[in-house]
């Protein structure tokens, strides 16, 4: 089991950044078994996958965010981050943190999310 704390989500303006966390709690396993990806939706949108990450560090990204987003974890603490720099006003959403077995499956634990809203 897995569990999810999101936090660093605020009002921004265009051009600003936020740095988000995800602080993970693992009972039964330990965090390098997870893949973990930062989800976000916006009102009236559907969910995406804004960027991922393995227990290695391989990345991959959603290419509106590829060049301003850039995802990392700290496997000694268990905690994944999102750095948002560049901030648009569509970036505008909920951010979730969700996390996966690595050898495959759904994003089965997720987060409670956190607002980030980029204002003009």
């Amino acid at each position: 089991q897995v569990q999810l704390v999101e936090s660093g989500g605020g009002l921004v303006q265009a051009g600003g950044s936020l740095r988000l966390s995800c602080e993970a709690s693992v009972s039964g396993g330990i965090f390098t078994v997870y893949a973990v990806a930062w989800h976000r939706q916006a009102p009236g949108k559907q969910r995406e996958l804004v960027a991922g990450i393995g227990s290695g560090g391989s990345t991959n990204y959603v290419d509106s965010v590829k060049g301003r987003f850039t995802i990392s974890r700290d496997n000694r603490k268990n905690v994944v981050f999102l750095q948002m720099n560049s901030l648009k006003p569509e970036d505008t959403a909920v951010y979730y943190c969700a996390a996966r077995p690595l050898r495959g499956g759904d994003y089965s634990y997720w987060g409670q999310g956190t607002q980030v809203t980029v204002s003009s």
